[in-house]
């Protein structure tokens, strides 16, 4: 909590709650939202509240909404409408909305959904509390905290982490310099902030010595990690510190923009013993055209360019990577450019989205928008290239021995585990459902996988 006086003085008197007054959190969008929840639960948690599992009954309800695109609007607004019913059924006492949605909407959100007690943007996470506070107290001149974006990385430690005790997301930098014309991210989050070295391996360190075994680096853009600070990119440098961390085992990294790819990045992650060699590298598209009115900065020479190196470098590279079907102008012989791509390319993972008008960014200015059937129907055939590439990378995994790290056991089959190998990202990619004995949370155990589902393998684990 901000010791300032101006804080300490605006702030409500404890008497206003007691030791046993509950919360409920609901976390919405990416993984670097997650991040930020897991900050805004372990600052309520050291201001002594007390959090309840279950929305039902609690004296109050934080959502951490997401707002980076119209479907995840209307899911976050449906969470807030779900939490602010139970408010006026009398089983939730107030209702506080952070996150994305609430930077991107403001006051608006007032008007849309009316039982809403407090509203506070991306910067004000760290006086949640002081929120939370106002919202018990029932201070109506005072409904709404933003805070403009910092030019210094926020503490992301002390974290009440939401993911099982054996992976966490590790935040290295706040905000994006990218201005990619269908995005609003910078006017959410702000310009790219570095996360100091020291202070990420640092949190590092207490995520480790705290259980996790698995890393998973996150940002607006891995690869220019450190520009603004340093003058350069180091996430080379970063990496090399993280690897020298005793227990930990697997470093993923998610986010990578292709444009500062560095050789020295990918041998890196070549002869690294820790960082998997999984990259999530945010395409979008690979016409020339529409990657310039996307403003990508990058065109179709250079991102094959980068994969052949990639594929060369690094044995069993598994390269997830996200597209746009529809954007503004986007011709059928362009798509079709892009449908032949994924063909050829062979992505083992891969998302596709329709594009989504967002009034606020420049692509909303383009000429050439599709109706809604055009751009999902676009989507939808492009996801099943991708899927026939996905369908045939799990097939050829039959036989071989994956090292799999234990996420708890299968619910639906005894004796059997879910897991997930160097190719699955939590939530996001498939899993492994593991035959095998006394495992436990955690493990990182060989598989030899005997089956193959769609995205999702099978197999037994090994006795070493």
């Amino acid at each position: 909590m901000s010791g300032s006086s101006e804080l300490h003085d605006s702030r409500p008197k404890r008497m206003t709650r007691n030791s046993k007054t509950s919360f409920s959190f609901v976390s919405l969008g990416c993984p670097k939202n997650l991040v930020d929840s897991e900050r805004m639960l372990g600052k309520l948690a050291q201001d002594g509240y007390v959090l309840s599992p279950d929305a039902d009954g609690a004296d109050v309800v934080v959502i951490n909404t997401c707002g980076f695109i119209e479907a995840a609007r209307q899911e976050s607004l449906a969470v807030i409408r779900e939490m602010v019913d139970l408010k006026q059924q009398g089983r939730v006492g107030r209702v506080v909305v952070a996150g994305c949605l609430a930077e991107r909407a403001r006051e608006e959100l007032f008007e849309q959904v009316p039982g809403i007690d407090q509203i506070v943007g991306v910067f004000g996470r760290e006086e949640i509390g002081l929120v939370v506070d106002r919202a018990l107290a029932q201070q109506h001149e005072q409904r709404e905290l933003f805070r403009p974006a910092p030019v210094r990385s926020l503490d992301d430690t002390a974290r009440l982490r939401i993911t099982p005790r054996h992976y966490a997301y590790l935040k290295i930098s706040e905000g994006c310099d990218r201005l990619c014309t269908f995005c609003a991210i910078p006017q959410m989050r702000g310009k790219h902030v570095t996360k100091p070295i020291e202070e990420v391996v640092r949190e590092a360190r207490e995520l480790v010595a705290d259980g996790v075994r698995e890393l998973i680096i996150v940002a607006q853009d891995t690869t220019y990690y450190g520009m603004d600070l340093y003058g350069r990119v180091r996430l080379v440098d970063l990496l090399q510190e993280l690897e020298r961390i005793d227990g930990l085992d697997w470093i993923r990294i998610l986010y990578a923009y292709p444009i500062h790819f560095t050789d020295e990045l990918l041998e890196t992650v070549a002869n690294s013993g820790k960082i998997l060699p999984y990259i999530d590298l945010p395409l979008q598209h690979i016409n020339d055209r529409v990657l310039r009115r996307m403003q990508r900065k990058v065109d179709r020479r250079q991102i094959e360019a980068l994969l052949g190196k990639l594929r060369t470098a690094i044995p069993g590279l598994v390269i997830r990577t996200t597209f746009i079907a529809g954007f503004p102008g986007e011709t059928e012989e362009e798509f079709q450019e892009l449908v032949d791509f994924v063909k050829t390319a062979r992505f083992e993972r891969a998302g596709v989205f329709p594009y989504s008008y967002e009034a606020v960014t420049p692509s909303a200015r383009l000429d050439g928008h599709w109706p809604e059937e055009v751009k999902q129907h676009r989507a939808n055939q492009l996801m099943e290239a991708q899927q026939e590439v996905a369908f045939s990378w799990s097939r050829q995994q039959v036989g071989r021995v994956l090292p799999t790290i234990i996420d708890g056991p299968d619910p639906e089959l005894p004796s059997h585990f879910i897991g997930r190998s160097y190719a699955d990202a939590p939530d996001i990619d498939g899993i492994v459902r593991v035959k095998g004995k006394s495992l436990r949370p955690g493990d990182i155990v060989r598989v030899k996988i005997t089956g193959a589902d769609g995205y999702d393998l099978a197999g037994r684990a090994l006795k070493d």
